[in-house]
């Protein structure tokens, strides 16, 4: 799919494009392609003589590679995207810009929420962009945007974990739902940390470069703040994940530890009963009960006493509770 999109009345609207003629007919100041066919790459490299990166020059991660700029003067950076789906884990998407032309060209296997919700706004808000490189500087900031409200679902998953780990009654069953879900909020606070990473260097690689003017460098210096306050926040959910893992797990042990409390009672309590049984299951020709009548019973009274009173005794200590 091919989005081109051209600014009219200080608003970024989008030409619909069907056929190469239709590109050709338009100046574009953003050419946004999702994972675009072959003949949507040959119009764009016939008609602006950009070369599009494939699949595979996309997901590079060298340094070298994500940010340089071409013999022919265009500048290439390839920056992470979160995207995360209702039904399934949460993954990180690359995305290839060239700035050539004054124009900006972004590549892309999937339809990223950061990419709608700009033209969204860019449809509403008259003025909010100028060039190519506005466009640019604003998927940064609402990546950064995005990231925050991500993160602030993390928090409020935690809580409804944390609300079940400290009830009065935890089973196995409800520490392994919590180790889920905390494992799952763990993962993408991760994603989001190291998209945050990326897109730092992105902006960072741009105010090195001299290429945006002075109200664009001052909205880049104001997304590298935003990053950093977000940073912190991360840092405070891994705590906070990390108190809940070792929280869970020790509610693990310790269920555990009662059903081994159990067996060990058990056994002890059993011990005298074994003495006695062994001690008449002796082989010896002269056993004095062996004449009596009422051996057996005693024997068998013995056994009875010998376990229940180390039973009332772990239960007077309160062992058993």
């Amino acid at each position: 799919m091919i989005n081109v999109f051209v600014l009219q009345n200080g608003r970024l609207n989008q030409v619909p494009i069907d056929t190469r003629g239709d590109l050709e007919k338009v100046e574009p100041v953003w050419v946004d392609l999702t994972d675009p066919t072959d003949d949507e790459r040959s119009w764009v490299k016939a008609i602006y003589g950009v070369t599009l990166p494939g699949e595979d020059e996309v997901k590079d991660i060298e340094a070298s590679a994500r940010y340089y700029e071409a013999e022919n003067g265009d500048l290439h950076l390839r920056t992470d995207f979160l995207l995360e789906e209702e039904d399934g884990p949460s993954r990180i998407v690359t995305v290839a810009f060239i700035l050539a032309r004054k124009m900006l060209f972004s590549v892309h296997t999937d339809d990223l929420p950061v990419f709608r919700l700009v033209r969204m706004r860019a449809r509403s808000r008259p003025g909010s962009i100028a060039d190519y490189m506005d466009v640019l500087l604003d998927l940064y900031a609402t990546d950064a945007e995005y990231s925050a409200d991500a993160l602030e679902g993390i928090y409020q998953n935690l809580e409804e974990v944390s609300g079940r780990v400290l009830q009065k009654e935890f089973t196995d069953q409800d520490a392994a739902a919590a180790l889920n879900a905390i494992a799952h909020e763990e993962d993408l606070n991760g994603r989001i940390r190291r998209n945050m990473m990326d897109t730092r260097r992105a902006v960072s690689f741009l105010m090195r470069g001299r290429l945006l003017n002075s109200e664009q460098f001052e909205e880049a210096r104001q997304i590298l703040r935003d990053i950093e306050s977000l940073d912190g926040h991360t840092s405070f959910l891994f705590d906070k994940i990390n108190f809940l893992m070792d929280a869970t797990v020790g509610f693990i042990n310790i269920n555990q530890n009662k059903i081994i409390k159990i067996f060990s009672v058990a056994s002890v309590a059993f011990l005298p009963p074994t003495l006695i049984a062994s001690i008449y299951g002796m082989n010896f020709k002269w056993l004095p009960e062996l004449e009596w009548d009422l051996g057996y019973p005693l024997a068998l009274g013995l056994m009875l006493a010998s376990a229940i009173a180390p039973f009332l005794y772990f239960r007077h200590r309160g062992w058993l509770k």
